[in-house]
């Protein structure tokens, strides 16, 4: 339903400031995006140190390059469309595990240590316990256990 634009009937009618916690209702944003990319940039990595066929490590490192960007555009995303002003004085640590995080990104993207895209995943780690407590917890449909 489209609202009509109140200002056009009376430009002197008081406006109503509110505030939006996300770009759109909350629900679209999650940090799993990124860990899902990171998972697959350290066992590129794993893959490539597994193998010697030159051709396969090269495919290797082109697909851990590309999901490390992908992570990187995953955490930017999070960390400007998501995280407002009052989750980083509740959480000031932010600033820096983002930073720290994206920079891990770039690490893992330009090297072919598992250990690079393992300190990646604990940065996005450290990154959705913080998120998952701005939201009160995590959903029903990821903590409920399928196999149980």
């Amino acid at each position: 339903m489209r609202l009509p634009n109140l200002t056009a009937l009376n430009p002197f009618a008081p406006v109503e400031r509110v505030s939006a916690h996300c770009d759109l209702m909350c629900g679209v944003y999650y940090p799993e995006q990124a860990r899902i990319e990171a998972e697959s940039v350290h066992q590129s990595a794993v893959k490539y140190q597994d193998s010697d066929d030159e051709v396969f490590r090269a495919r290797a490192i082109q697909i851990k390059e590309q999901r490390a960007e992908l992570v990187k555009h995953h955490l930017w995303v999070l960390w400007t469309d998501y995280f407002k002003p009052p989750h980083v004085e509740e959480y000031p640590e932010l600033h820096d595990l983002f930073w720290r995080a994206t920079k891990a990104a770039g690490d893992a993207k330009k090297s072919v240590d598992p250990a690079d895209g393992q300190a990646l995943l604990d940065l996005i780690d450290e990154i959705s316990v913080i998120f998952w407590k701005t939201k009160g917890g995590k959903p029903d449909w990821m903590t409920n256990d399928p196999t149980a």
